[in-house]
C-alpha cells in the first residue's frame, strides 16, 4: 500500500467521523493500568492534569520528548486540546483511557499532550497541517510528526475503532515508507510556512469612500441571516468583530440594513440557548442555526468581546435588553470566572456528571419542585419547557421566543411586574442549580484573554456608568501589571497558583495594549497609556518583520519551531496583526508619532484587497481602514471636573473619537489648553482644534 493510499484512508476515516460523531456515545467502562510513564502529574495546565491518570505515556512539549522520539526512531503523536472541549473529553474516555489503545500509542509513538491555550504557537502549526490535508480542523487535534516536529498527517476526533486503524497506518508508514513520509512532511511544512506570508508590495492605501463601504457590505450582506441573526450557516459562532464593523458602517453611512443585522443577531443570541438564561454568559457557539443548542463550554474570550459589543450597541440604540445582558454576563464573570486578586479564569467546561450540558438543562418537574405554581407556570411558558423535553433525555434547554412586553401582555401583567417575577424565579433556579455538580473551571489566567475581559468591563462602565465595573477593570489591570508584565518590558502569558510563565505571544501584547489604551480613555490616568506604549514598542522590537512590516506571532527570543507564523485573518478573536495595527494608529494620535502611523499604513497597504473582499475575516482591519479614511476626532477634555464630562460624552456611540485629558498638559494635544475655570472640551481633527466649549451637548454637535 502506498503512503498516498494510507493518507487517503485516513482522510476517509476523518470524514466518517465528522458525519457520525454527534451520534457516537462514550463507552461506559475501561480497564485502567498505572500510567507510570505518564509525565503530566506536575503539569501546570488544568487540561494536561486531566490526562495525568491516562495509561498513555503522555509527555509535555519539550526537548526531552523530541529527543526520545529520535532515540527510539518513532514518530511523535501530538494531541492538542483544551479543558472546556467536549470532544476532547469524549476521545480521552473512549481511547486514551483504554489500555489497548494506550499500549499501541506507547509502543509506537512518543505521545505529547498540549494545551492549545497555553501554546497557541504550536497549535497553529498543526492546525494548519490538518487544514491543508482535510480542508478543515478542530479539537481535539491529533498530529503525527517526525521526531523533529515536522508533521506528516493530522486530523481531529476519531472514534476508538478508527483511531486504532489510524495509529497502525501512521506507524506502519513511518516504518516501511519512511522516504515518502519525510517527503510528505517536507511538503506539509513548506505549506505551513507559506500560509499567511505577506508578499512585500508597494504601499498605497487609498482612502475609503462610502461606495467602498457599500461594496464591502454588499458582499457581506449575502451571508447574513436576517431572521435569526448571525451568518446563514450552522454551527453559528458570535464572531463579535464583524458586528462591531457593521455598527461603525451604520454610523458612517446611515445604512439601516447593517444596524438591522446587528440588532437581530444580538437579540436572537440573547434569547437563545447559547446564552445562559438564568446565570448569564454565552457558550462558545451554537450547533444549529437558531442559537438554540450550544456546546456548553463558556470561554472568557467570547464573553469579554460580547460584553464590549453589547455595550457599544447599547450606546447606539439604548436598548435596555442589551443592558440586561451586560449586567447578567458580568455577574456571571464575577461569580464564576474571577479570582480573589482580580484575575479572570479561562473557561468553564461543557461537561459535568459525565454529560455535556447537564448543569444547564432542566426537566419540567425540577422547575415545578423549585418554584411555586404561579412562577413555575410562567417560567415553563417563558423558557419553552416541555414535559417530554425540548432536548435530549427529556430535558430542556432554556430559551425564549417572545419579547418581554408581549409575554407580559399574554399573562395580563405589566412589563415591570413580569420582570420582577422573572428575576425572582431566575434567582431561585440559579440558587438551586448551584447545588448541582459544577462543570470544572480552567483556572489559568491568560494575559490576552484577560485583556479582552478587561476591555469588556471598561466598555460596560462607559455605557452604563456602573462604578463597580471600573473597579473590577482597575483591579484586573493592576493584577496583570504586577504578575504578568516584566521589568524588561516583556510579558508572560500564563498565570496559575501564584506563578506566571510562558513568554507571551503577539495577541497578548496587542490585546493588553489595546485594553490599557481603553482604560486610559476611561480614566485619563497616563500610567495606563504609558504601559500600552511600552507593550507596543516591545512588540516592534521583538515581533516585527522589517521586510514586510507585519508582525510574527512569536517573539524573536521564543522557542524555534518548524515555522514562524503570522496571524493575519480575523477569527473569533481578531488577528493579532490587526489588533497591533489599531494600537499603533491610536498611539500615533496620542503621541504625535508618525513612525507609528507609517507602520500602521504599511500593514494596511498589504491587505487592502483582502479587506475589501474578505468580509468578517478582515472586520477588525476594516474598522481600522475606516478610522484612517474618514479620520478620527481627537477629543481633549482638560481641567478640573473633567471626568463627568468625559463620561457624558463616552456614554454615546462615537466610534471615530479618541479621548484624552485630565488636569495636566501631559500629551502633545493637551499642551497650552489648560484654562482657568471648569473643564474645557476641545474637538480636534488631525491636530487642528475647533474653538473650545464647556457644554457636552455642544461638543457632541461638533462631532456628530
Amino acid at each position: 500500500m502506498t503512503f498516498k493510499k494510507i493518507l487517503f484512508i485516513s482522510f476517509v476515516f476523518h470524514f466518517m467521523m465528522l458525519s457520525s460523531c454527534a451520534q457516537t456515545k462514550p463507552q461506559e467502562t475501561h480497564e485502567k493500568t498505572a500510567g507510570s510513564g505518564n509525565q503530566l502529574a506536575n503539569a501546570k495546565s488544568p487540561y494536561l492534569q486531566q490526562h495525568a491518570d491516562n495509561p498513555v505515556h503522555w509527555h509535555e512539549w519539550n526537548e526531552a520528548a523530541l529527543a526520545e522520539a529520535e532515540a527510539r526512531d518513532v514518530p511523535l503523536l501530538i494531541s492538542i486540546g483544551y479543558a472546556a472541549c467536549h470532544w476532547c473529553h469524549v476521545m480521552e474516555h473512549e481511547s486514551f483511557m483504554d489500555t489497548t489503545v494506550a499500549r499501541w500509542m506507547n509502543d509506537n509513538f512518543v505521545n505529547i499532550k498540549i494545551d492549545r491555550e497555553e501554546r497557541p504557537d504550536i497549535d497553529q502549526i498543526y492546525m494548519n497541517a490538518a487544514q491543508i490535508i482535510n480542508g478543515r480542523g478542530g479539537w481535539p487535534l491529533n498530529a503525527f510528526a517526525l521526531p523533529d516536529g515536522r508533521p506528516y498527517y493530522a486530523g481531529t476526533y476519531y472514534p476508538k475503532e478508527n483511531w486504532l486503524e489510524v495509529l497502525e497506518q501512521m506507524s506502519d508508514a513511518y516504518k516501511t515508507q519512511k522516504d515518502e513520509v519525510v517527503k510528505q512532511a517536507d511538503n506539509l511544512t513548506s505549506g505551513i510556512a507559506d500560509q499567511e506570508v505577506i508578499r512585500v508590495a508597494a504601499v498605497n492605501v487609498s482612502e475609503f469612500e462610502e461606495a467602498d463601504y457599500d461594496a464591502i457590505f454588499k458582499k457581506w450582506e449575502g451571508m447574513i441571516d436576517y431572521k435569526k441573526g448571525g451568518y446563514s450557516r450552522s454551527p453559528k459562532f458570535p464572531l463579535p468583530a464583524g458586528w462591531e464593523f457593521l455598527l461603525q458602517y451604520h454610523y458612517l453611512t446611515g445604512n439601516e440594513k447593517a444596524l438591522e443585522a446587528v440588532n437581530t443577531t444580538l437579540t436572537e443570541m440573547a434569547k437563545g440557548g447559547i446564552y445562559d438564561q438564568i446565570g448569564g454568559g454565552f457558550a462558545r457557539y451554537s450547533t444549529d442555526e437558531n442559537w438554540f443548542a450550544p456546546h456548553f463550554e463558556k470561554m472568557l474570550y467570547d464573553n469579554g468581546q460580547l460584553v464590549s459589543l453589547y455595550a457599544n450597541a447599547y450606546k447606539l440604540t439604548k436598548n435596555e435588553e442589551y443592558a440586561e445582558v451586560i449586567r447578567q454576563t458580568l455577574e456571571f464573570i464575577k461569580r464564576e470566572l474571577t479570582n480573589k486578586d482580580g484575575g479572570f479564569y479561562s473557561s468553564l467546561n461543557a461537561d459535568s456528571e459525565g454529560e455535556e450540558g447537564i448543569f444547564y438543562i432542566w426537566t419540567e418537574s425540577e422547575i415545578k419542585a423549585i418554584l411555586n405554581a404561579e412562577l413555575a407556570g410562567l417560567m415553563i411558558d417563558y423558557y419553552n419547557v416541555k414535559t417530554s423535553g425540548n432536548w435530549e433525555s427529556g430535558r430542556n434547554i432554556l430559551y425564549r421566543d417572545i419579547e418581554n412586553s408581549a409575554f407580559a401582555e399574554r399573562h395580563n401583567l405589566t412589563e415591570i411586574q413580569w420582570k420582577e417575577m422573572r428575576d425572582k424565579a431566575n434567582k431561585l433556579l440559579l440558587d438551586a442549580r448551584a447545588n448541582k455538580e459544577r462543570p470544572s473551571t480552567d483556572d489559568k489566567v491568560l494575559a490576552g484573554w484577560n485583556a479582552l475581559m478587561l476591555k469588556g468591563y471598561i466598555d460596560a462602565y462607559l455605557a452604563l456608568g456602573n462604578e463597580a465595573y471600573l473597579d473590577a477593570a482597575l483591579k484586573n489591570a493592576r493584577f496583570l501589571e504586577k504578575n504578568m508584565l516584566q521589568k524588561d518590558g516583556s510579558l508572560l502569558r500564563n498565570y496559575r497558583n501564584g506563578d506566571a510563565d510562558i513568554p507571551a505571544f503577539l495577541d497578548d501584547y496587542s490585546l493588553l495594549a489595546e485594553s490599557y489604551i481603553k482604560l486610559y480613555e476611561a480614566t485619563f490616568d497616563l500610567h495606563w497609556l504609558t504601559l500600552a506604549k511600552g507593550l507596543a514598542d516591545y512588540s516592534i522590537a521583538h515581533f516585527r518583520n522589517d521586510e514586510s512590516g507585519m508582525f510574527y506571532y512569536t517573539s524573536n527570543s521564543s522557542e524555534t519551531l518548524i515555522a514562524r507564523k503570522m496571524e493575519i485573518a480575523d477569527n473569533v478573536i481578531p488577528a493579532s496583526n490587526s489588533v497591533i495595527a489599531n494600537v499603533l494608529y491610536k498611539l500615533s494620535i496620542f503621541y504625535y508619532d508618525e513612525d507609528y502611523r507609517e507602520m500602521c499604513v504599511e500593514m494596511l497597504g498589504h491587505l487592502q484587497d483582502e479587506i475589501e473582499s474578505g468580509g468578517p475575516y478582515y472586520a477588525n482591519w476594516a474598522l481600522l481602514m475606516g478610522q484612517l479614511s474618514y479620520g478620527s476626532y481627537e477629543v481633549a477634555i482638560i481641567g478640573e471636573g473633567f471626568l463627568p464630562k468625559s463620561m457624558a460624552m463616552q456614554k454615546e456611540y462615537l466610534p471615530m473619537s479618541i479621548f484624552m485629558g485630565g488636569e495636566k498638559e501631559n500629551l502633545p494635544l493637551l499642551e497650552n489648553k489648560l484654562l482657568h475655570g471648569e473643564a474645557t472640551i476641545f474637538v480636534c481633527r488631525e491636530r487642528v482644534c475647533q474653538l473650545p466649549v464647556v457644554e457636552v451637548g455642544k461638543a457632541l454637535e461638533l462631532i456628530k
